[in-house]
C-alpha cells in the first residue's frame, strides 16, 4: 500500500507540473494581455508601469520561470483585476466557503439519491420505480439557476424563512442554496444506485443467498448494497472536486463570496495569476481525491488489489 501511494504522489506531481505549465502558456499565448482593455483608459506610461510591476514586459518564459519559483514557496502572486489581494490567500479564505455549501448538497444528495435508488430497484416497475423515475428526470433536466430562482422566491420571500442573498457564515444562509444544488446530486445517485442494485441483484452468487434462506434484508445489508457502491465511489471522486467548482453559478445568485466567484471573473478579465492559481488548486484537488477513490476501493471490497 505505502510503495502504491508513493507512486501516484510522484505521477501526481509530475501531473500537476505538465498542467501547471500547459496553463501558463495557453494563457499567454493569447493575444494581448490583462491590461489591453484597461489601455484605453489609461496613459500610455502609467500601463507600461503597470506590465513592469506584474513582470507582463518580460518574455513567456521569464515570466514562467519566476512564477514557477514563487510557486514553489507557496506564493501564486496577486490578482491582477482584485488589486493588492494575494491569489493564495483568496483560495485559502474562500474555498472553504464553496466547500461548505458544495459539500452540504453532496452529502444530503448521496444520501437520499441512494436510498432513493435502492427503493427504486427493489420495487422495479411499480409506483416508487415510477415516482423516482419522475424526480430524477426533473433532478437532471431542470437547470440549477432555474430551481435557485424558485426557492428563492418561495422559501425566500413568499414564505420568509430562509434569506435569499448573502453569506455571515450561519446556517440559515446555505439552506436554500443547499437545497438548488443537491437536486441534481439526488437524481445522479438514485440513477445509477437504481443500475447498480439491479445489476447486483441479478447475479448467481444472490439467487444463492437467497435459495438459502437469507433474509431479505440481509440479502441487501451483506451483498447488494456493499457491491452496488463500488460504481457509486467512481462518480463521487470526482464530484468533491466539483462542489468548488459547480457552484459558481449559485455563488453568484445568492451573493456567496466562495472561490466559484473568483474563478468565473478571473477567466472573464483575462487574470492570470488567479486563472492559474485556481487551476492548479482543482487540479491538485482533483488528484488527491482520486487516490482516495483507489484506497477506498480496496478498504470496501478487499478483493481488488492495488497494483504496484
Amino acid at each position: 500500500m505505502l510503495k502504491y501511494i508513493l507512486k501516484r504522489l510522484a505521477y501526481m506531481i509530475v501531473t500537476l507540473f505538465i498542467i501547471t505549465t500547459v496553463t501558463f502558456y495557453l494563457m499567454h499565448n493569447i493575444q494581448g494581455d490583462p491590461l489591453t482593455a484597461a489601455g484605453k483608459t489609461l496613459p500610455a506610461q502609467t500601463l507600461e508601469n503597470y506590465r513592469v510591476k506584474y513582470g507582463l514586459d518580460k518574455s513567456t518564459t521569464e515570466q514562467y520561470k519566476m512564477f514557477l519559483s514563487n510557486a514553489l514557496q507557496g506564493d501564486l502572486g496577486s490578482s491582477y483585476k482584485f488589486a493588492g489581494r494575494s491569489v493564495s490567500k483568496t483560495i485559502k479564505e474562500t474555498a472553504p466557503i464553496s466547500g461548505r455549501v458544495g459539500g452540504q448538497a453532496m452529502i444530503v444528495g448521496v444520501i437520499i439519491g441512494l436510498t432513493l435508488g435502492i427503493i427504486a430497484a427493489l420495487n422495479r416497475n411499480r409506483w416508487p420505480d415510477h415516482l423516482i423515475s419522475i424526480i430524477a428526470i426533473l433532478g437532471i433536466t431542470i437547470p440549477v439557476f432555474i430551481m435557485g430562482s424558485l426557492l428563492q422566491y418561495y422559501l425566500g420571500v413568499k414564505l420568509g424563512k430562509f434569506p435569499t442573498s448573502g453569506y455571515t457564515g450561519e446556517m440559515k444562509y446555505t439552506i436554500i442554496p443547499t437545497i438548488a444544488l443537491t437536486f441534481g446530486s439526488i437524481a445522479t445517485y438514485a440513477r445509477y444506485m437504481r443500475s447498480n442494485v439491479l445489476e447486483v441483484l441479478s447475479q448467481d452468487y444472490i439467487l444463492t443467498a437467497q435459495a438459502k434462506g437469507v433474509s431479505r434484508f440481509n440479502v441487501i445489508r451483506k451483498h447488494v448494497f456493499r457491491n452496488a457502491m463500488l460504481p457509486i465511489i467512481t462518480i463521487i471522486g470526482p464530484q468533491v472536486a466539483a462542489i468548488f467548482t459547480g457552484s459558481f453559478i449559485i455563488e453568484q445568485m445568492f451573493s456567496i463570496p466562495g472561490l466559484g466567484y473568483y474563478f468565473v471573473n478571473s477567466i472573464t478579465s483575462r487574470d492570470y495569476p488567479m486563472i492559474i492559481g485556481t487551476t492548479i488548486f482543482y487540479a491538485a484537488l482533483f488528484l488527491v481525491v482520486q487516490l482516495l477513490v483507489d484506497i477506498l476501493y480496496g478498504i470496501v471490497d478487499p478483493r481488488i488489489k492495488l497494483a504496484d
